[in-house]
């Protein structure tokens, strides 16, 4: 009995995992088939049942809430479409409550439930929205207990064949029983998600961008690709004896601009000519922040559709293209801090110029500019829009973020020729690409840059977002508008354009840390101060704990 109760209590922690470990017990001796397979099976009914009963005692809200919605994205539920018409028109309904949904639970939910059982990652977001949408307890307990006695033997009995072959040689290898079995379970485990995704087209176009985002470094996680940056840091900080250094480079912006800035004050110190309209509604109570946004349409000056982003905040985190007051509403609603309110440039180019100037000389320099392109998936009048995502090399990438900005639009089928414009924010975890835009560099536009940063009192350093309409009279200095300031942490973007080599990538980064301690250290002597290590480390740790910027819907 306590053998049973520990692997119930397994189950909770990974299924899979579990039933794997079990699997390659009982082929060692140390259970009985039918005590293994009764902790599991029991396990996975109750955790199944748990799912269930939240969902119901939650309820539709839990659907909503930015921390669950990461992990129970509206278009995971819509995937399993294609086995109920019902549930293919109920992504909308879902996302608003969708009773007619419930009444599909009840009648074809088995469909659902079988397939969540066999499909990995949908069975959270399934079992979940089933409860919460008032499916009925008995039903969904008959397939998900039928559901799970199948699934069950399959996998406790085919780990308990495969370990006669696969645990003798480890152990051949590693001479030892229990750590021959520990990485037997771990090697099955990883065969077993490899062999679930390759089941379905979705799951081999995830298991393909996973093995490219090994090689494809532009897609690495920052703290991944920044890894190598360290000691480069720690030695300029070694040779200009402080590692808060570049908090001077920027000394009109706090420290320097590494955290916490607000983006509407930066966009003030520029002169007004070159910058888009933009306002900033600070927090406080609904009503007089809607009273607020609708007062700048006194003015004729404005007009939809208006971008709404954190004034705080950054990597285009809760950015949105807001066509309307109910969805301004809306948004003010889920963003409680101040945000900032820009007329929309359509551009339609996006550009980043990271622009320097060393202190005591005359004019700055642009030190790289990044071409950006945003992501357009094309139709076919075939596919919907998650498969083309999916199907698609690049997109495929970052389909989750794409998915969930989305929502319900995922299970559209576009038609032929007909373009869907992925993102709003000109961000590379966004979903934009970034290009070496250096044929867009001239003398002319170097010069306008030069003369803008040198109306903010203050700054040195820092990368100038622009959009602009015609690309001549964007190398000629004449038509550039400038949407978003960011100052020290700001990155030379066109390193992750995917054509060039990683080397090429890091010898760009490396120059630009060089130049910021270079600059903040020129400023210190000037006596610009330096933000002490212990305050910014408190600073950085507010920002974060106080940043939750949820996923938003285009």
């Amino acid at each position: 009995m306590t053998a049973v109760i520990s692997i119930i209590i397994a189950t909770f922690v990974s299924e899979d995992l579990t039933c794997i470990s079990v699997g390659l017990l009982v082929q060692e001796g140390e259970l009985t088939f039918a005590t293994g397979l009764a902790g599991c099976y029991l396990g996975i009914v109750i955790g199944d049942l748990g799912l269930w009963a939240l969902g119901r005692i939650l309820g539709q809200t839990v659907l909503r809430w930015p921390r669950v919605r990461r992990h129970l994205p509206v278009h995971r539920i819509d995937a399993l479409a294609a086995s109920g018409p019902a549930l293919a028109a109920g992504g909308p309904a879902l996302a608003a409550g969708g009773p007619a949904l419930a009444g599909w639970f009840d009648r074809r939910g088995w469909q659902a439930v079988i397939v969540a059982r066999f499909v990995p990652g949908t069975r959270f977001p399934v079992y979940i929205a089933a409860g919460a949408l008032g499916g009925r307890v008995r039903r969904f307990l008959l397939w998900a207990v039928l559901a799970a006695a199948v699934w069950t033997p399959l996998l406790v009995g085919a780990v308990a064949l495969a370990g006669n072959w696969i645990v003798p040689l480890l152990t051949g290898w590693l001479g030892s029983g229990w750590i021959a079995l520990s990485l037997a379970a771990i090697l099955l485990f990883v065969v077993y998600r490899i062999a679930m995704l390759m089941g379905t087209h979705q799951g081999r176009a995830r298991l393909k961008a996973a093995v490219a985002r090994v090689w494809r470094w532009e897609f690495w996680p920052p703290w991944v690709f920044y890894l190598p940056v360290l000691p480069w840091i720690a030695y300029l900080a070694t040779r200009y004896r402080g590692l808060t250094v570049p908090t001077a480079a920027n000394p009109g912006i706090p420290h320097g601009g590494i955290v916490g800035e607000s983006k509407y004050d930066i966009l003030r110190r520029l002169p007004p000519e070159w910058v888009v309209r933009s306002e900033r509604i600070a927090a406080g109570p609904l009503e007089s922040r809607l009273a607020r946004f609708r007062s700048l349409f006194n003015s004729p000056n404005w007009a939809f559709p208006v971008i709404f982003k954190p004034d705080v905040g950054e990597r285009g985190a809760g950015l949105k293209l807001i066509r309307g007051f109910d969805e301004a509403a809306a948004y003010l609603r889920t963003i409680h801090d101040a945000v900032l309110v820009q007329e929309y440039h359509p551009g339609p180019f996006e550009a980043g110029i990271f622009y320097y100037r060393i202190p005591g000389e005359p004019s700055g320099r642009i030190f790289s500019i990044t071409d950006k392109h945003f992501p357009i998936l094309v139709g076919d009048g075939r596919s919907t829009v998650e498969e083309l995502i999916w199907n698609h090399p690049r997109f495929r990438m970052q389909a989750r973020t794409f998915l969930a900005r989305l929502n319900g639009r995922s299970r559209d089928v576009p038609a032929p020729g007909e373009e869907l414009r992925l993102a709003v924010a000109g961000n590379h975890c966004q979903g934009t690409l970034f290009r070496d835009g250096a044929h867009l560099l001239a003398a002319e536009l170097e010069r306008t840059v030069d003369r803008i940063a040198k109306g903010f009192d203050g700054f040195f350093v820092g990368r100038f977002d622009v959009r602009y309409c015609d690309v001549d009279a964007f190398r000629a200095g004449r038509d550039l508008t400038i949407i978003e300031l960011n100052g020290t942490m700001s990155e030379s973007t066109n390193i992750y354009d995917p054509d060039w080599p990683l080397w090429r990538a890091y010898r760009t980064l490396f120059h630009q840390w060089s130049i910021l301690f270079d600059i903040g250290h020129r400023n210190r002597q000037a006596h610009h101060a330096v933000t002490p290590v212990r305050t910014l480390v408190g600073v950085i740790r507010s920002h974060y704990r106080a940043r939750r910027v949820p996923a938003l819907a285009d």
